[in-house]
């Protein structure tokens, strides 16, 4: 049998092993936030932000930003059809209820003209994800946020070394949120960041993130609202510190796999694969191929032809709207369509040539045998 060919793995190197063994070994007592003050710094260097807080997920994140922006029982918030479970989650844990809206059939990101039309006096935040590292249109969901006075969210748990007009995804809106799962491009394992230019915010979360008790509190042990435990432990921001030293290169090196991709596959017509836009750039997370619909080729097929040659097979995600969870019977015509054609290429950092050309040749004979 053929080697298996995993979708995405971690780049893990003796740095970071010798952060963790130093946090392992020493990290403790009065070293105990050393490495998890270092990341956060390093992570607003990178991001050229003023504040970070490390946190246990990206799900963490979002839900403390929320909590601290006040979102609650009664109000809306709006995001793409097309999403993980993550970004929804925290918006049913605080009461509120999610407005599912479609995607753009070129990004496959929210589409700032059906937020406006989803837009009520009930309406506390967008949530702006930015799937697989594709960008979301920020100008125009800020231009949004701004006329109806409603803070927009960035879930930029996919979007490491994603870049919009200069700027890199999570530092734009009113806070953002990274996750550091074993999948991502860069990892702690499990983890993720809250970052925000906005002092008053980070304050509050800062408190919510400590199960309540402020910064400024003299009394030990005593919490000044109800708070969260969503933190990262020192060991975690270890590898973190080593992840954040080599993101250049781990960034590149998700470019480099994508653009063999598309490379090899620029002559099949029929072949979509993720967009990069006039003034950005995709970090290329995750690449995709999504096949045109007149060619017949449905997402059980792409599967099993992935299977047969040893080759995970990660689908698109599912349209939030039809889990059992909602079941909702939305017209979210290119959220319920793309993920029917669709497929998730390997990415991993150390994926070889021949590896991907194994992949590229599945692809490559899927189109070669459709009717069109």
């Amino acid at each position: 049998m053929k080697s298996r060919i995993q979708y995405t793995r971690p780049s893990i190197t003796s740095l970071e092993v010798e952060y963790a063994t130093d946090a392992a070994a020493n990290g403790w007592g009065e070293k105990c936030y050393d490495y998890i003050h270092k990341f956060e710094n390093e992570f607003k260097s990178h991001l050229d932000v003023k504040h970070a807080i490390s946190t246990s997920s990206c799900t963490g994140a979002l839900h403390m930003g929320m909590a601290a922006l006040g979102i609650g029982a009664g109000d809306e918030v709006i995001l793409a059809d097309t999403n993980w479970i993550a970004t929804v989650s925290p918006i049913i844990h605080l009461g509120a209820t999610p407005i599912f809206v479609d995607i753009l059939p070129d990004t496959w990101c929210l589409d700032p003209s059906a937020v406006e039309k989803a837009v009520t006096k009930n309406t506390k935040a967008i949530v702006a994800v930015h799937l697989y590292g594709n960008l979301c249109d920020m100008n125009e969901l800020l231009d949004i946020g701004n006329k109806y006075g409603i803070p927009v969210i960035e879930d930029s748990a996919e979007g490491i070394g994603s870049i919009y007009h200069e700027k890199r995804v999570g530092s734009i809106g009113t806070f953002g949120a990274f996750s550091f799962h074993g999948t991502k491009t860069i990892t702690t394992g499990e983890g993720g960041m809250f970052v925000t230019n906005d002092d008053e915010l980070y304050n509050r979360v800062l408190t919510l993130s400590n199960h309540g008790r402020s910064k400024n509190q003299i009394k030990q042990f005593w919490p000044d609202t109800i708070g969260f435990k969503y933190k990262m432990s020192n060991v975690q921001a270890a590898m973190g510190c080593a992840q954040i030293e080599r993101v250049e290169e781990l960034i590149k090196r998700k470019r480099e796999i994508f653009n063999f991709y598309k490379n090899s596959l620029n002559d099949l017509p029929g072949i979509q694969l993720n967009p990069e836009k006039e003034n950005t750039t995709n970090g290329y997370w995750m690449p995709n191929v999504v096949f045109d619909l007149t060619l017949g080729v449905n997402r059980e097929q792409i599967q099993q032809a992935f299977f047969q040659e040893n080759i995970d097979a990660r689908v698109f995600f599912w349209p939030l709207s039809s889990l059992p969870t909602f079941s909702l019977n939305l017209n979210t015509k290119y959220s319920h369509d793309i993920p029917t054609r669709a497929i998730n290429l390997p990415s991993y950092h150390d994926i070889t040539e021949p590896e991907l050309e194994r992949v590229i040749s599945v692809i490559r004979n899927l189109r070669l045998n459709c009717n069109e």
